[in-house]
């Protein structure tokens, strides 16, 4: 079934859609946050949660504590739905305009209930994916013409079921997702996030050469996230190439995701070593 998305105007300064087919690394911590984003007075009121999803999971991506309160797998909720062709993980940051009106509908229901709606991966080829992840607005604007300019943080993955409606927006049920254990437990997932961390470090550093920046060493990517979240964080840095952002938010596997992670960004350091070799060949090349 083929949902029509939304797409955030090109000159927003909420824009959070990128076209660039090639992989495209972004590292800002504020894309990835383990604490709440503060709430403006004038523009944000926390409400209960609705009784539908009081069962909901709760993943808190903490510096130095990995907390999860997860349901029953079979345990099944509606989630209005907000097909995007982007991706959202866990603990990452979307900033969105919404201006469509179905979908200012959506906000209005949402500021008088639970705050929180599933994002779902869209595009004109693959269709509506399966998985998504549930984002829950923690600031808000509503401007006088009845848009709104919304910042979400990712909460659990989910899977859905079954559509329970399609207007004014979409409604389906879900269940959540989580990571299983790893394979015989005897890989050390703490040591390939490590690797993880160091690939991405060598990967800024390159780029940061062929783009004329400092060559200078990244600081801690990691900050001290256990490897599930750091995952999350890792996949949520591959902008540019939502296809494979999808497939590691599919992944309930943190080993198997991590290690898809480690050879994207293996395969990313050759071309970028290539690149920065021909560059020191033929300098004028890169002008």
């Amino acid at each position: 079934m083929a949902f029509s998305q939304l797409l955030p105007s090109p000159s927003s300064p909420y824009l959070t859609h990128h076209k660039n087919p090639t992989l495209n690394l972004s590292f800002s911590p504020s894309n990835f946050t383990s604490t709440p984003l503060p709430h403006p007075n004038s523009h944000h009121r926390r409400h209960h949660r609705h009784r539908k999803l009081t069962s909901t999971a709760t993943v808190h991506c903490q510096s130095e504590k990995h907390e999860t309160n997860i349901p029953p797998q079979n345990d099944v909720v509606e989630l209005p739905l907000f097909p995007l062709p982007l991706v959202l993980f866990p603990g990452a940051i979307l900033p969105l305009q919404i201006f469509e009106y179905r979908y200012r509908i959506m906000m209005h229901t949402l500021l008088q209930t639970d705050l929180r709606f599933g994002v779902i991966y869209t595009d004109a080829t693959t269709g509506t994916a399966d998985v998504g992840c549930v984002g829950e607005v923690v600031k808000h604007e509503r401007l006088v013409d009845d848009r709104f300019f919304i910042i979400c943080k990712g909460q659990e993955r989910f899977r859905v079921t079954r559509i329970v409606r399609t207007k004014p927006y979409l409604v389906a049920e879900v269940v959540w997702l989580e990571d299983r254990p790893s394979g015989n437990g005897e890989e050390d997932l703490e040591g390939l996030a490590s690797e993880v961390e160091s690939h991405m470090k060598d990967v800024i550093r390159l780029s940061n050469r062929l783009n004329g920046k400092p060559e200078k060493e990244a600081g801690d990517l990691r900050r001290n996230l256990f490897p599930t979240p750091f995952s999350f964080f890792v996949g949520s840095t591959f902008e540019g190439a939502p296809r494979e952002q999808q497939a590691l938010l599919e992944l309930e596997d943190t080993m198997v995701r991590l290690k898809r992670e480690k050879e994207t960004l293996r395969n990313t350091l050759n071309y970028l070593s290539a690149a920065s070799a021909v560059k020191d060949v033929f300098p004028s090349s890169s002008s």
